[in-house]
Formats: C-alpha cells, sequence, structure tokens
C-alpha cells in the first residue's frame, strides 16, 4: 500500500510540474507574442506566482518521492535509467532555476513598459531570449525521463 500511495503522490506532483511549465510557457509565448507590453506583464506575474506555487514545490517533492519509490522496490542509482532519469531531471531544474530569476526581470521590465505606455524594452527581449532558450533543454529533458519512468530501459 506505500508503494501506491508513494508512486500517485509521485505521478501527481510530476503532473503538477510538468503541466504548469508546459501551461505557463503557451500562455506567456501567446502574450509575448501580442507584444502589448500591459498583457504581457499581467501573464508574467501570474507565471512567476504560478512557478513558486506549483513548481517550487513539486521540484521538491519529485526527487524525494523518487528516492522513496527508489527505496520501496529495492531500487539503487545504479539502476541505468534511475541514474539517467536523475541526471536529466537534475539538468531540466538547474535550467528551470534561472528561469525564475528571467521570468521576475521580465514581469518587472513588462510592468515598467505598461506603465509608461511604450514598448517591451531590449532588456525584456534579452531575457526572454535566455528563458526560451533555457526552455527547450528542460522540456526535452522532462521528456526523456518520463520515457525512461514509463519504458524502464534496461541499460
Amino acid at each position: 500500500m506505500d508503494y501506491l500511495l508513494v508512486k500517485w503522490l509521485h505521478v501527481l506532483s510530476s503532473t503538477l510540474l510538468f503541466g504548469t511549465g508546459v501551461g505557463s510557457a503557451f500562455y506567456l509565448l501567446t502574450a509575448v507574442g501580442g507584444r502589448d507590453a500591459t498583457v504581457v506583464a499581467h501573464v508574467c506575474r501570474w507565471v512567476v506566482r504560478a512557478d513558486w506555487i506549483f513548481t517550487a514545490t513539486t521540484a521538491v517533492l519529485q526527487p524525494v518521492s523518487g528516492w522513496w519509490l527508489m527505496r520501496l522496490a529495492g531500487l539503487s542509482m545504479e539502476t541505468g535509467w534511475v541514474a539517467w532519469s536523475v541526471g536529466l531531471y537534475a539538468v531540466a531544474i538547474a535550467c528551470w532555476l534561472p528561469v525564475v530569476w528571467l521570468q521576475t526581470r521580465m514581469r518587472d521590465e513588462a510592468l515598467a513598459s505598461a506603465r509608461a505606455g511604450r514598448p517591451l524594452t531590449p532588456a525584456f527581449w534579452r531575457y526572454f531570449g535566455w528563458w526560451f532558450a533555457l526552455g527547450v533543454p528542460a522540456l526535452l529533458a522532462f521528456l526523456a525521463v518520463f520515457w525512461l519512468m514509463v519504458a524502464k530501459p534496461g541499460f
């Protein structure tokens, strides 16, 4: 029973983590595409909040519940797919940490532009470029982790 409960928590938290990331990226990309500083500021504000409420909490819960599952299943870090999953998860989180800072800067730049009635600043676009560039490897790493968790290849 412990295994099923922990597995449910692990799957639920991974769903929240991945879903929040993909949803936030979609809404932010859509808002930025419209180039309206007021809309971008509003969406950035909610994306930053969602990251702190959902992403930060589930980013901590994932390794905790994963370690617990590993122990309950009698697996070790020497299991190939487990080691690869942990490594790819670390890559994804390493990309996400600066993204939180970038989103905060993007929010502040967009808010200042909206209040001044100006277009989005060059600083905003630099932050956005880095945000996008870090999002791609994070997405790919999370997709690979999902595959490893489901397929559990024997390498």
